[in-house]
């Protein structure tokens, strides 16, 4: 719902209307909520679509408007009606009303939240069906005798659109359900309808003969470095070092995916791959993603590639060329495999390997030099990344940090620099953008900063600022802690139609380019960039036509994508902490205010902590804690600090 009401308001063509809203448009088309010009619907301007939150004062409301750069609109009580927190309304704004943007509710068409997990606890001796987040009641009404049948820690799927009952997810007991109680949130799902299917089931293993106008670089040694579990192949390279040429070949998705059909439209609501501990909740169907698609070693795949021609004296790209190819990957790298490589502790076992070792090496001093110069602009934090390690039952044993090596920053150097070349080819399209804090999230770093005795001075810019501040928690031996500080203090990177830079690389122009299986913004750049090099403006235009509702909708599908991944580990942890209730262990102080919050620092790693008893430990600081409560149905640890 959502996604449609902002598309509404940026304008969406007639033909783009998915059938189960058609009754919903002409209905708004009937009220005059919106109107038809050319062949697009767009929101009248009397009207605003957006969501509900109620004013702290409670003396109202206010309407986050669904759309970028729209102020949200002021609701007094009496014009609030019986719209409550998070409900989706339709606002008829007052246009010559003095003072900040308002207006009057005139209809609730739905909940923001669309989905929602409810659970049977007890609650005054008494089952009753609650939201699992909240534990308040929820929209859906259960019978004392429908309640009986289920027991205590039951889990439902709940449409908060017409507050129904969609499935038994399965009990809160179970460690497995964790999974689909995550996904149900957000309505995510691992399997695709028939129709998705339909358009992959008769597709075949790639026969170059039949791609007579790609470009042939199958004789070229490329390779490709991810992660030992990775199945998914997005990328491989190859360097050409003698013409100091770097290839980046991506993955060929458009070829396979077309707009507008059914698998477009499950890719585009999909938005991204999602990565659990255990396994992924691909984009598109696993034959395309972890086959046909997938830059698989020793097989002939379809590729879209950068050939990129550097300047090693400027380190500036003098020139390069996208086109469509196709490859044959020698070698699947796996990353500690690389950087035994580089540690000279891997010996080549064939002609080919030798090859791709020698111009590895080389490369690697290309990209360390590149990274030198990102940094001088750009920003190098120190965050860790923590990985699980789940039983057959999916409970956590064990967790592990995942530390930056050459290998990735090989990498990611030439994957960032595909994506620079990528960003310079249009003006309007998909951009990945970052802007600089803003100057109260400074304040409040600038706070916290000081009040563990980092005298923060401002310089000329945010850039050398930010870089004093690194130097001075280096000194102290806190580096990975402050920059955590700092990135809590940075915007979220997002996607935007126009280019606006991207502070936290230091780039003038930056677009997500290299990773079209796992993320829908990527697929939409390549098939901008195939129109471009086609001269087909009308091809263009047909992709760029709803760019803007876009690139907001993939932003959100982005985080949700993040908060599933979170949560999911969360709730791990939870399990975790309930079999250690009255245990101590080491933990490090992440917060102060509102509240202590501290992370749990010992044999696992990463938990997120709620200290609930006064303790007078400063932020950073290593202290012992006991585990006296975990609340299974929200996922949280309940402890207290016993020695700092």
């Amino acid at each position: 719902m959502k996604h449609l009401l902002t598309k509404l308001t940026l304008g969406l063509y007639a033909q783009d209307v998915p059938p189960v809203y058609e009754s919903l448009i002409e209905d708004f088309l009937q009220k005059g909520y919106i109107k038809k010009e050319d062949g697009i619907y767009k929101i009248n301007s009397k009207y605003r679509f957006g969501s509900v939150t109620l004013s702290s004062s409670k003396n109202g409301a206010y309407v986050h408007v669904y759309g970028e750069a729209i102020k949200d609109i002021f609701i007094s009580q009496e014009d609030l009606g019986d719209a409550k927190e998070g409900d989706i309304v339709v606002v008829s704004r007052y246009i010559a009303k003095k003072g900040p943007p308002s207006g009057k509710v005139v209809e609730i068409i739905g909940r923001e939240e669309s989905y929602s997990v409810g659970v049977i606890i007890e609650k005054e001796q008494h089952k009753s069906l609650v939201d699992i987040k909240t534990l308040h009641p929820v929209g859906v009404e259960m019978t004392p005798q429908e309640l009986e049948k289920h027991p205590l820690g039951t889990l439902f799927k709940i449409n908060n659109q017409n507050n129904s009952i969609m499935e038994t997810l399965g009990n809160i007991k179970d460690p497995k359900v964790d999974e689909k109680l995550v996904l149900a949130q957000f309505n995510k799902h691992d399997e695709f309808d028939e129709d998705v299917l339909a358009e992959v089931e008769n597709l075949n293993e790639v026969d170059a003969s039949k791609f007579p106008t790609r470009k042939d670089l199958r004789e070229l040694p490329f390779c490709t470095i991810d992660p030992v579990t990775a199945k998914d192949f997005d990328d491989a390279i190859y360097w050409d070092a003698k013409n100091t040429t770097l290839y980046v070949a991506i993955a060929d998705v458009s070829h396979y995916v077309k707009p507008f059909g059914a698998l477009d439209k499950e890719a585009m609501y999909r938005g991204f791959s999602i990565y659990l501990p255990h396994r992924s909740i691909p984009m598109l169907p696993r034959i395309l993603s972890e086959n046909l698609c997938s830059l698989q070693p020793n097989v002939d795949r379809l590729s879209y590639v950068f050939e990129m021609k550097l300047d090693l004296k400027t380190l500036e790209v003098a020139h390069s060329k996208v086109y469509e190819a196709l490859i044959h990957s020698k070698r699947r790298f796996h990353y500690d495999e690389v950087d035994a490589l580089f540690a000279g502790e891997l010996k080549a076992q064939n002609e080919t390997e030798a090859e791709i070792f020698i111009y590895l090496k080389k490369l690697k001093e290309v990209t360390d030099k590149l990274r030198q110069k990102r940094l001088q602009k750009g920003f190098d934090f120190r965050n860790d990344e923590i990985s699980m390690i789940l039983d057959e039952e999916t409970n956590l044993v064990a967790t592990q940090i995942e530390e930056q090596t050459p290998s990735h920053a090989l990498i990611e150097d030439c994957m960032l620099l595909a994506n620079k070349e990528a960003a310079s080819r249009y003006d309007r399209g998909v951009f990945r953008v970052h802007e600089e804090p803003s100057q109260a999230k400074l304040q409040t770093l600038y706070q916290e900063l000081s009040a563990i005795g980092i005298n923060v001075e401002i310089k000329e810019s945010i850039k050398e600022t930010i870089e004093e501040i690194q130097k001075q928690a280096k000194e102290r031996g806190i580096e990975k802690d402050v920059d955590t500080l700092i990135i809590r203090a940075q915007m979220q990177a997002r996607y935007s139609p126009v280019n606006l830079g991207h502070f936290g690389l230091g780039f003038d122009r930056y677009t997500h380019f290299t990773s079209p299986i796992r993320r829908y913004a990527d697929l939409t750049v390549h098939r901008q960039l195939k129109a471009i090099a086609k001269k087909k403006k009308e091809e263009e235009e047909y992709v760029l036509r709803n760019i803007e509702a876009l690139c907001i909708s993939i932003s959100n599908l982005e985080r949700e994508a993040d908060m599933v991944e979170k949560e999911y580990m969360q709730r791990k942890y939870a399990r975790w902490a309930e079999h250690n209730v009255g245990k101590e262990f080491y933990a490090k102080i992440t917060a102060t205010t509102p509240e202590y919050k501290a992370d749990l620092d010992d044999e696992i790693k990463g938990a997120a902590l709620y200290i609930s008893a006064p303790t007078n430990a400063v932020l950073f600081q290593r202290v012992k804690v006991r585990i006296e409560q975990v609340d299974i149905y929200r996922a949280k640890i309940f402890v207290t600090v016993v020695e700092s």
